[in-house]
């Protein structure tokens, strides 16, 4: 099968050659993987509940706590002594491997938060009693999906006004080029610190302000590629046939295009990673009811006591940043039209 101007089975045979590009795609797999099943490995209500012979499944659905002898309508606490004590004698819970999600906090502990590692948290808690363990999980999920839809939009955004630049160039891309030069100098941090001092930032809306910035990257990548390649032999015959501007465009150029634009997504998507994390830190970014890793990284800076939050964050996000640059090389040079082998 051919893509992006080459056989895909040639290319993959390259990228399977590098065994640090492999193993980091296997391990990036397992964590998204994970990350993916994070209410069912980490969650503060049972994955499978038994009462008077009904069974019921509280990870999916809500339940009232007067379904299992409570007095009130409102969402049941699985951990209520009372609550259960009346399921444990009607019948029987199965909790996950860590029984916390993300914004549970543990008021059973005995000791001061942040607590250091022990069998009931398997990394600790934070300085509210929050198991990192489980806010790193559901962390990396929240990440992963923003920097895949920031890198998703941003790329296609920035390869249509590359390829518009590219194309068409003389005054069109000269116009353009200047616009992206006064794009590129505004000052992002002041600008996402103006919004932030109006509204407290959601997911998408932080998601569209990171986006205005963002869209550039592959802009000049794209660019190169079509002013370079809009005057071979082929793109000038198909221009005799009458094919169209767009058709031209999307079959003849931007499949060339892509074989250059392609190496650098992994890379955008741990910048963008870098940057959802650096404005949690700095309090710009999500809001309080976010599991973010870039409050992990804030908590193990204000909490140098207990050095466990702090080595967690960073081992994590060190190891899933690493492996992302070596899949971008390992993608990069299975591309390479240079190689032969």
């Amino acid at each position: 099968m051919k893509l992006f101007g080459g056989n895909l089975q040639r290319k993959w045979q390259r990228f399977d050659k590098n065994r640090r590009a492999k193993y980091s795609l296997i391990i990036l797999g397992v964590i998204l993987l994970l990350s993916l099943l994070a209410e069912v490995i980490a969650n503060d209500k049972p994955l499978l509940l038994s009462y008077q012979g009904k069974i019921y499944l509280p990870w999916l659905v809500e339940y009232q706590e007067t379904e299992f002898g409570g007095d009130f309508p409102t969402a049941a606490d699985y951990k209520d002594p009372y609550i259960a004590e009346n399921i444990n004698n009607n019948g029987w819970m199965v909790f996950p491997v860590i029984p916390f999600s993300f914004n549970s906090v543990d008021y059973d502990i005995d000791k001061p938060t942040p607590s250091a590692p022990d069998n009931r948290h398997w990394l600790g808690t934070d300085d509210e009693g929050r198991d990192v363990l489980a806010r790193i999980l559901y962390g990396l999920r929240l990440s992963i999906f923003f920097a895949f839809l920031l890198t998703l939009l941003s790329s296609a955004i920035g390869i249509m006004v590359g390829a518009v630049q590219g194309y068409w160039g003389g005054k069109t891309d000269i116009i353009i080029q200047r616009l992206l030069e006064i794009w590129d100098s505004l000052p992002q941090l002041f600008i996402l610190i103006i919004v932030a001092s109006i509204f407290e930032p959601d997911f998408w809306t932080l998601l569209v302000i990171m986006l205005f910035f963002s869209w550039t990257s592959l802009t000049g990548v794209v660019r190169a590629e079509f002013l370079r390649v809009r005057n071979f032999e082929f793109v000038k015959a198909a221009k005799v046939l009458g094919a169209g501007d767009l058709r031209i465009v999307f079959r003849h150029i931007l499949p060339n295009a892509l074989v250059s634009s392609i190496t650098f997504i992994p890379f955008i998507m741990s910048e963008a990673i870098v940057a959802l994390t650096a404005l949690d830190f700095l309090g710009l970014g999500l809001g309080h009811e976010y599991p973010s890793l870039g409050d992990l990284v804030r908590q193990g800076k204000d909490n140098l006591q207990s050095p466990w939050i702090g080595i967690s964050i960073f081992t994590v996000l060190a190891a899933v940043l690493s492996m992302l640059i070596f899949v971008g090389e390992g993608v990069r040079d299975a591309f390479d039209t240079r190689r032969k082998s």
